[in-house]
Parts: C-alpha cells; structure tokens; sequence
C-alpha cells in the first residue's frame, strides 16, 4: 500500500509541470551513447512519447558520434577531434550520412511510431531543416583553424517544427546540414539542438548524454553542480573545469537561452526516466542553467 501511496504521490507532483508545459515545445538532444542499445533507445523514447501523449510537443535532435566513429574504424579511418568537434573529410562525411540518417534517424522513428505517436525524420536526404555554411575554428592567438566539412548552422526551418509540432508529430533531427549550394555539412549535434531550440521558441532544452551534468570537480562525482548562471559558466571555462565535449553542450545552452529560451538543462539519460525526472518532478537530477 504504501508504495502505491508514492507512486500516487508521484502522479499529484507531476500534475503541475503536465498543465504547466501543455503546449510547449521541449528540444531534447539524444547523445549517440544513449543509442548503443535497443533497450536504452527505447526506454528513452517511450518517455518522449509519454510527454507527447500529456500534451508537450517535443523535437528530438540526435547524435551518433560513437557509432560513427566504430564505423570510420571499420573502414581504416581514424577519428580526429578539435575543441569536441569531429574533423570531417569527404569520407568521414559519407561515413557520418549513413549512421545518422540510414541507421540512427530511422530507428528513431520507427520506434516512436511503433510506440502510437507519429514521428517525421528531417535531414539531409529528405526534408532538411538545418542550413549552414563551411566554417573554422578560432585557436589561440586567434588562428584559424580547418576543421574540414562542419559547418556553422545560419537559419534552421522553424515555421516547419512548429508546424510539425502542432500537428502532433514529433520532428527528429539528423545533424547533416545543406549550403547554399547544395552540398551538405557535418554539425555538432549540440550545436545544432541549441539553434533549433532558439528557432522554434521552445520553452525547455534538454541536452541528454552519459553524463550527470556539470561538475566542480570532474573527478568527484560529489561534486555536481545542480544550478549555474550564465555569468558563471566562462570562469568555469577557464578553470578547465567546462573543457573538451561539454563545451559545445554549454555553447548550445546559452545559444538557446539567448533567444529567449527559459531553462535549459544537461542531464544523464543513462538511467531510465531521467528526462522524466528532470521535467515532471520538483527536484531536477542534472545541471540548470539559466540566464540569471
């Protein structure tokens, strides 16, 4: 009885975030390490189906960098990263395509389908919402540097996810974009959730990997940072403590919450229910990170 008692419990907790985010749009940003197996990807899709079914509309934006950086092995090519970003020849490109949109992106919808809710792939070969042009890093004392086909994301579709999103189907991004010219471009799957959240004027982003969030220390799991300011977050940089893949995570925060996004969070979709727990419950489970 008296778990039956909490779980009503838990349902009365829950009651105010479902009335409160009815409506909203939510970005969640699935990590490709949440993808590695059948049951994790599942579990993680049923909650994004359970938040469609109480009335959020969610967009998925994925990653892939494990699996395609098995796959750029298995074909005798190794991975180079710069400042968290993968450098990408044509190879690497055609490589990256094939995971996230043949394998990734269409698992993805097949199993929200299969789960009662109707899901739209958007990318690179067929509806592409995501347009970019080549760009470079900036290195110390201000050198350019090549990073090869990754671009720089200047205009996502946002009249399409809204009105994707309205009509009750969940959008689910591959991070391939198109130029101008019709050539496409590897992004930062983190980059690119920050600017589609800012484009579809989203009330949450939820960047979901296999990680707890922020810490003070990155070796002292007792350390987690539960809330930071976007004033605290470049003396973090500077300290190392916000370094390598989370940087683009951190980018893709402020991003959002720059174009008026209210709250963006970095949480640990490893364990099941996590995103649930982050949005439906009083007490969050990753890092907060708000303008103010």
């Amino acid at each position: 009885m008296h778990e039956a008692i909490n779980k009503a419990d838990a349902l009365i907790e829950a009651l105010n975030y479902i009335r409160q985010f009815k409506g909203r749009i939510v970005v969640v940003k699935l990590g490709g390490s949440l993808m590695e197996t059948d049951q994790n990807q599942r579990e993680l899709l049923t909650d994004i189906v359970f938040m469609a079914t109480v009335g959020m509309q969610p967009i998925l934006v994925h990653g892939g960098g494990k699996s395609i950086s098995a796959a750029m092995k298995k074909a005798g090519i190794e991975p180079q990263f710069v400042q968290g970003r993968r450098y990408t020849d044509e190879r690497t490109l055609a490589i990256a395509e094939h995971v996230l949109v043949n394998e990734i992106n269409q698992q993805i919808v097949q199993t929200i389908t299969e789960l009662g809710i109707p899901a739209m792939g958007l990318h690179s070969l067929s509806s592409c919402v995501l347009m970019a042009e080549q760009t470079r890093l900036e290195g110390p004392n201000g050198r350019q540097i090549d990073i090869g086909l990754v671009g720089n994301i200047t205009s996502v579709n946002g009249h399409l996810l809204r009105a994707l999103c309205a009509s009750g189907t969940i959008p689910v991004i591959a991070p391939i974009a198109r130029d101008r010219s019709g050539g496409k471009l590897n992004i930062n799957a983190d980059t690119a959730a920050g600017m589609v959240a800012a484009s579809a004027q989203c009330e949450k982003l939820v960047m979901m990997s296999d990680t707890h969030g922020i810490f003070a220390d990155p070796g002292d799991p007792a350390t987690q940072i539960s809330r930071l300011s976007e004033a605290e977050i470049q003396p973090l940089i500077d300290k190392g403590v916000i370094s390598g893949g989370m940087l683009p995570k951190v980018d893709a925060c402020l991003t959002a919450l720059h174009a008026g996004v209210g709250r963006t969070h970095i949480i640990n979709g490893s364990f099941p229910h996590s995103l649930l727990l982050e949005i439906y419950t009083d007490k969050g489970i990753g890092t907060l990170i708000t303008r103010e």
